[in-house]
């Protein structure tokens, strides 16, 4: 029996599956992500820039270890799945070029310039490596096994370290014409707003992400608005943490509740956005920020039937889980990979 590997990156934690051909998953694990280095030398903080004409695949010490990193992962859940691996996909958030290279991430730094797909293929042993921005693969598992499935327009929101995209329309994925379509998380929001590590202000990920939920829960503590939420905390309110909120949220403290009202405005902000301009038959949200479930899907959906246009107008846009929980990007990486064995183009 064959099978292909697929690698999710993301800010804080890296995950993998072994895919069958029918989609069931063999294998699965998880590490965390190494710590970020340095940006590496020639990207602009304030954007790829001429970055992105370059030759690539510069990577440092820091990239090299997050390569190091996916190949051991790799191979853990490859000697697990009983089964021969014939193809590696590996999604990671940013710009990916068509030969496989990281040419800007804001979100893992250490990963910029890195070629992951020569890099997979020397550690991993596989002679198909397909790479991919982590978002677009999300929204390709999700349309082949998850809660897209079926349908021909979607917009699949992931919520992590930052916020990634995924479009589908009339069932195809949208890759635009450098294959950079889908950067959602930098719409800028709010010109006046915080400082983004992609070098501008008010960047969407910086309100409606698992960082923003950091950000927004920080200050509701420094102004005393979550005492409770500040002793879960330890007592420090700059050691606030959104899994702190999420646990106070849960267990009914109404202060942390209001703090997920406030994270599910921004996020429905903009999704209601989104919609106006794709109008997609529904609206998938992954993510790791998404184990906190309901907590973020109820305040979502109740913002955004105030804030999408015309709303009473339109037929129902719903506002769903992801279908395949967190292991979404790393199955789709591993369909994209399967898509490029030669013997599935003869098909």
């Amino acid at each position: 029996m064959t099978a292909t590997v697929g690698l999710d990156v993301g800010g804080t934690k890296l995950l993998a599956v072994v895919l069958d051909d029918s989609g069931a998953v063999l294998a699965a694990g998880r590490a965390d992500t190494p710590r970020a280095g340095p940006r590496r030398a020639g990207v602009s903080q304030a954007g790829p820039g001429r970055a992105g004409a370059r030759g690539g695949g510069e990577a440092g010490p820091a990239g090299a270890v997050l390569v190091q990193a996916l190949v051991e992962l790799a191979l853990r859940v490859a000697g697990g799945a009983s089964a021969d691996i014939s193809a590696v996909g590996v999604g990671v958030p940013g710009l990916v070029d068509p030969r496989g290279v990281l040419r800007f991430a804001p979100n893992l730094p250490a990963g910029e310039g890195v070629d992951f797909s020569s890099a997979l293929r020397a550690g991993v042993g596989v002679s198909t490596i397909a790479v991919g921005n982590d978002a677009t693969c999300a929204a390709l598992g999700e349309l082949t096994y998850g809660a897209a499935s079926g349908l021909s327009d979607v917009l699949v929101v992931t919520l992590g370290t930052g916020i990634g995209g995924g479009v589908v329309v009339n069932g195809e994925i949208l890759r635009g014409a450098n294959g950079f379509a889908g950067e959602i998380g930098h719409v800028v929001v709010d010109p006046g707003g915080p400082a983004c590590s992609c070098g501008q202000r008010g960047c969407w990920e910086r309100y409606a992400s698992g960082s923003g939920l950091a950000r927004l829960a920080r200050e509701a503590a420094l102004g005393g608005r979550i005492d409770s939420v500040v002793r879960l905390a330890g007592g420090d309110p700059e050691a606030v943490r959104p899994e702190h909120v999420t646990a106070a949220a849960a267990s009914g403290d109404q202060a942390a509740e209001a703090v997920m009202d406030e994270l599910g405005w921004w996020i429905a902000l903009g999704v209601a956005n989104l919609v106006s301009v794709l109008d997609p038959e529904l609206v998938v949200l992954g993510g790791g920020l998404m184990a906190a479930g309901d907590l973020v899907l109820t305040p979502t959906r109740r913002a955004f039937g105030e804030l999408l246009q015309a709303a009473h107008e339109r037929p129902a846009v719903g506002i769903v889980a992801a279908g395949l929980g967190e292991n979404a990007g790393a199955v789709g990486a591993a369909v994209m990979a399967r898509a490029e064995q030669p013997e599935v183009h003869r098909q």
